[in-house]
């Protein structure tokens, strides 16, 4: 008897999962191994059929341990995941865009619409845009409004109260402000071997984004 047979026969469930992540749909298992952002069918299974931490209508990878708000309203890129690691706040009623291979460490909270001061039952809505190849370290906090461009990192625990539209450049303290420019010769426009949009084939998302998304 194999090695990889006494494997499965002491782990009879591990049978059926293998065989459920051939189906189609489970393209993001099966060819997202090189992503940052890489989930499994037991993540998959805790947010989209239990349900824990109330994020189902997420299409991509949230922890249950993060809470994101007015999904229809968030557009995220390919291998770019706001929530998939814990205690993260994404606030979408005022609009977010996040580029592709932007990496969001945890408890980030990113926030789209502010109360009015007059009347606090209302909000304001004000747009968040982040672009590609970003990387907002923990407990960072983007604010309604900022626009970051490509390749603007971060820095942890800083609250980006204004926008860094040109990006290449690393932002941090309270409020942020640009700690030093990057060399954009250094800066690696990767691509990765197969296109999901969270959970979503990037082919197909365009039609998922028409039907689902206000964004």
């Amino acid at each position: 008897m194999s090695n990889r047979l006494k494997y499965f026969l002491k782990r009879p469930l591990q049978i059926p999962i293998v065989l459920i992540c051939k189906l189609p749909y489970f393209g993001f298992i099966r060819k997202t191994g090189d992503y940052q952002g890489r989930v499994n069918f037991e993540f998959w299974f805790k947010q989209k059929v239990l349900n824990l931490g109330g994020n189902r209508e997420a299409y991509w990878p949230v922890s249950s341990a993060s809470k994101v708000y007015d999904v229809e309203n968030i557009l995220v890129g390919i291998d770019a995941y706001p929530g998939i690691m814990k205690g993260c706040y994404i606030q979408g009623k005022g609009g977010i865009t996040i580029g592709d291979y932007t990496q969001i460490a945890p408890n980030v909270a990113i926030i789209s619409a502010n109360h009015d001061y007059y009347d606090t039952r209302k909000h304001i809505p004000s747009p968040v845009f982040i672009g590609k190849y970003c990387w907002i370290g923990v407990g960072a906090k983007i604010m309604p409004g900022v626009i970051l461009g490509d390749w603007t990192i971060v820095a942890a625990g800083a609250v980006v109260t204004k926008s860094f539209p040109e990006g290449f450049c690393l932002v941090g303290g309270v409020p942020a402000k640009i700690i030093r420019q990057l060399e954009k010769d250094k800066c690696v426009h990767y691509k990765l071997n197969t296109d999901y949009n969270g959970y979503i084939r990037s082919d197909r998302f365009q039609d998922y984004r028409k039907k689902y998304l206000n964004i």
